[in-house]
């Protein structure tokens, strides 16, 4: 199966905005800049089955964004362990009961992201990459696998994602 990991696209800094933080949106620029960097990995990746995303509304807008980029649009959830606090270990529970599917991108934060990735890739959860706002990778990774056993097939920044759209 392959794992397509995204940062959430900019959001709205915090000082612009009154409330919690699980609700601060995307900003206009966060938002037309990752519908071009969304439209790359469709390319990157055309047999997306499933988005899932973290519960802030900025992961889950991106998500949106993301699914839109599909010509037949891949079905999207929450997943609650994709959230800033979240626990690779949990995320990695809730992909084993989604194994039959071809792909599927989470879409996330800083810093368990990179430690989701480096769990996957090296069996701890000890970041070695960051993941820049809108910047994706892509894993390989075996349904009952260890953990540490995924390869990386590529990571790139939301300027990279932006210069390979059509």
């Amino acid at each position: 199966m392959r794992l397509l990991l995204v940062r959430h696209a900019i959001a709205l800094d915090g000082a612009d905005l009154r409330g919690r933080d699980a609700d601060r949106p995307l900003s206009d620029e966060g938002r037309r800049r990752f519908e071009r960097g969304a439209a790359a990995l469709a390319r990157l990746e055309p047999e997306l089955a499933l988005v899932l995303a973290s519960p802030l509304l900025r992961a889950r807008q991106t998500a949106d964004l993301l699914a839109a980029a599909y010509e037949a649009a891949p079905r999207h959830d929450e997943l609650e362990s994709l959230a800033p606090d979240g626990a690779p270990r949990e995320t990695l529970a809730a992909l084993e009961r989604l194994r039959a599917l071809p792909a599927i991108a989470l879409v996330g934060h800083e810093p368990s992201l990179s430690a989701l990735e480096a769990f996957l890739l090296t069996g701890r959860e000890r970041s070695f990459a960051i993941f820049k706002k809108g910047g994706a990778a892509m894993l390989d990774w075996i349904p009952g696998s260890q953990p540490g056993s995924s390869a990386l097939l590529w990571h790139l920044t939301a300027g990279q994602l932006r210069d390979l759209a059509p």
